[in-house]
């Protein structure tokens, strides 16, 4: 897995889990709302059918209050009280019922033939005797009494809420009752709405959650696109400085070959010619040929070093061999023997850590720099100091040459080439180079982690 996939990875993953954390908690309370909302809209259809019972009994004792009121207890008024309850209706499941005392059913105008009989010791088919809690509850003060009823409209048992009262002049019991079954209906059509909404709800999260990955990964496609541009770009133009550094570095052997070893050769061939064709002659011509081999062995010996600066700074041996500090201590030297300037090298620590990277990255830019300092800076004093603590490995090179203007070589693209080519050699080991130059000198500072 590529870093762009997990940097993918780590946008949409989050993202994923946080909108199915807030859909599992939009569920949850989603449904405790509803169930709070339907014991309340239960509990409120409740009191409100209550309430209207209440007022229908009402009604009801109001229709016969005065044959009531009257003190008659013959038959004919008993009648006439019947026949006015009986027709007393509200719908097809609403009516009023009366009993006596003792169970005996006096009005039942869905049921009439129950109408006479004695139902005391009727019971549902849980085992409650239905007729004797109504008589018991209207005994003591009526009130509401739930129990199960056979409903008209449909002939099912079901659960049924009783309103009763007593009539005690009378030794009746008159009341009426709803149907709970339309409550739970009511109840079902609320909760199924809810239900919708709640389902409602969960798409529409899904549906943003869905659009908003998909807008991740078109941006995502975007910018890998846009990354990929780039990247080939940075690889273009370090491909071009890579073949530019190495047709430099072939140019300087070039020149070094041409301009100082291969002029050299030139010299010491003419001059070992020359000895030769003296060794044919007299006595003094031979005296003067030894003088011409002794110049061309000097000359020879000239060669040889220059060999051997080439070879090092290409890769010095002594790098491999010593280390960085023998390396740069020799380098140090080297150049204040062909520069002509007076250079010092110290340090304050043993580098035991560094990877042979940065090593290298070290010993490159100490190259680079005494090589600048050569070409441009016409310095008196140079020195090079190497400091190393636990965390990191400083360099600071330093001249009192002339300085030059920072901004002017960073503007030009053909000038300033070592320099850029020092601030990547820091910067691809991890590391960072600062510089400041002045009419008083120059001063290079190369910082790299320890490690």
């Amino acid at each position: 897995m590529n870093l762009r996939q997990k940097i993918f990875l780590l946008a949409v993953v989050p993202l994923i889990v946080a909108l199915c954390a807030i859909a599992l908690a939009v569920q949850h309370q989603a449904t405790l709302l509803a169930q709070q909302q339907l014991k309340s809209v239960e509990s409120a259809y409740l009191k409100s059918k209550e309430a209207e019972m209440r007022h229908y009994v009402t009604l009801a004792t109001r229709s016969i209050k005065a044959i009531y009121d009257s003190g008659r207890h013959d038959a004919l008024a008993l009648e006439e009280a019947k026949r006015i309850i009986s027709k007393l209706d509200y719908g097809d499941d609403g009516y009023f019922f009366v009993y006596d005392m003792q169970g005996v059913n006096l009005v039942h105008p869905r049921q009439p033939e129950l109408v006479g009989q004695n139902l005391w010791e009727l019971r549902d088919n849980k085992g409650n005797p239905t007729i004797q809690r109504l008589i018991f509850r209207a005994n003591h003060g009526g009130g509401l009494e739930r129990y199960l009823w056979e409903k008209p409209s449909t002939g099912n048992v079901v659960p049924k809420l009783g309103y009763v009262i007593s009539l005690p002049n009378w030794g009746w019991v008159l009341g009426t009752g709803i149907y709970l079954d339309d409550v739970d209906a009511v109840v079902n059509k609320l909760d199924t709405q809810i239900s919708r909404n709640i389902q409602s709800t969960m798409l529409w999260i899904t549906g943003i959650a869905i659009a908003s990955v998909l807008v991740i990964a078109l941006f995502g496609l975007a910018l890998n696109f846009s990354e990929h541009r780039v990247a080939d770009a940075k690889l273009k133009v370090l491909a071009q400085r890579v073949v530019h550094s190495q047709e430099e570095e072939r140019a300087r052997l070039s020149r070094d070959l041409h301009d100082g070893i291969s002029q050299s050769l030139v010299s010491i061939k003419l001059q070992v010619e020359s000895g030769i064709a003296k060794l044919a002659g007299p006595q003094a011509q031979a005296d003067l040929a030894s003088q011409s081999f002794d110049r061309a062995a000097a000359q020879l010996n000239h060669v040889l070093g220059e060999v051997r600066r080439i070879s090092h700074n290409l890769r010095p041996t002594l790098l491999d061999d010593l280390g960085l500090v023998a390396a740069l201590d020799h380098l140090t030297r080297e150049f204040a023997g062909h520069a002509m300037m007076n250079a010092h090298f110290m340090t304050d620590g043993h580098i035991e850590h560094l990877s042979e990277v940065r090593k290298t990255a070290l010993f490159r830019i100490a190259q680079e720099a005494l090589t600048n300092i050569e070409r441009h800076a016409a310095a008196a004093n140079v020195s090079l100091n190497l400091s190393i603590d636990c965390a990191a490995v400083r360099m600071v090179i330093s001249d009192d040459g002339k300085g030059f203007d920072m901004e002017l070589v960073a503007d030009n693209p053909k000038r300033g080439i070592g320099l850029r080519n020092m601030h990547e050699r820091a910067e691809a080991v991890g590391g960072h180079l600062s510089l400041s130059s002045s009419a008083e000198g120059t001063q290079l500072t190369a910082t790299l982690p320890n490690g």
